[in-house]
């Protein structure tokens, strides 16, 4: 199980497959097994070298417990750390949620590492909602849940209550920060770009507002998902994925 270090920070990766080099990113309280168990790896590591990350504070990789461990610029370079251990100059990025977010940051930061930018469940405008987090810590528990629920606009499943639970979450309340607006990338975006969204997620008219601004994305929208199924249906969501995928040139 292979690890690096960005900015001091241990970074746990994983690489399933064989093809051009498909980097994910998972979402918020997630790690790189949930792209297993919902069956994506399953599928993409037949045409794909798939690199799954663990983003800091998540999964196996370090949690520092300070928010200033958790800006933007910091993750992008997490991601760049890891493509520079494989000695990989560009790949595929396929983000979901916060995994969309730093999709939008490396679009920003580091446009040169990605051919094609592929963004589920998220937007690049300001997102005040995580403000939720303001008086959270991490020690309650079920505090923490309540402003998750409070972001994400939904309950937590109960089938993924306990996965939430047993993350650091003093580690995930420290990453739970405001963010700030990207959308000043979006004219300048020049890889090509898929933004995928369920209608029945909150954020389904930024990221229509989005699409527009690029231009040249290709927009997806499944009806009646919210925010988490727009992830946890792969079965609807993959044959969009790699449809896209396929017309890229590498």
């Amino acid at each position: 199980m292979p690890d690096t270090k960005s900015q001091g920070v241990r970074i746990h990766y994983q690489v399933e497959g064989v093809g051009p080099p498909l980097l994910l990113q998972h979402s918020f309280t997630n790690s790189l097994e949930a792209w297993y168990q919902f069956g994506y790896i399953q599928k993409l590591r037949n045409d794909y070298k798939c690199i799954l990350l663990d983003s800091r504070g998540h999964g196996a990789s370090d949690k520092p417990h300070e928010t200033t461990a958790y800006t933007l610029p910091r993750r992008v370079e997490d991601v760049v750390a890891v493509l520079e251990a494989l000695e990989i100059p560009k790949a595929h990025f396929f983000g979901y949620s916060m995994g969309g977010w730093i999709g939008f940051g490396l679009a920003k930061y580091a446009p040169e590492r990605v051919n094609a930018l592929l963004i589920g469940g998220a937007h690049p405008y300001a997102d005040r909602s995580w403000r939720a987090f303001s008086q959270v810590d991490g020690t309650d528990p079920e505090a923490f849940i309540a402003a998750l629920e409070a972001v994400v606009e939904q309950r937590v499943p109960p089938e993924l209550k306990p996965y939430v639970l047993a993350n650091d979450l003093q580690a995930l309340a420290a990453a739970a920060q405001e963010r700030p607006a990207l959308d000043d990338v979006l004219p300048i975006m020049a890889m090509p770009c898929f933004l995928l969204i369920g209608e029945a997620d909150s954020r389904y008219p930024e990221v229509q507002k989005c699409a527009k601004y690029i231009g040249h994305a290709t927009l997806v929208s499944l009806p009646g998902l919210n925010h988490t199924m727009g992830f946890m249906r792969s079965d609807l969501v993959l044959p969009h994925v790699m449809k896209f995928l396929a017309t890229i040139r590498v």
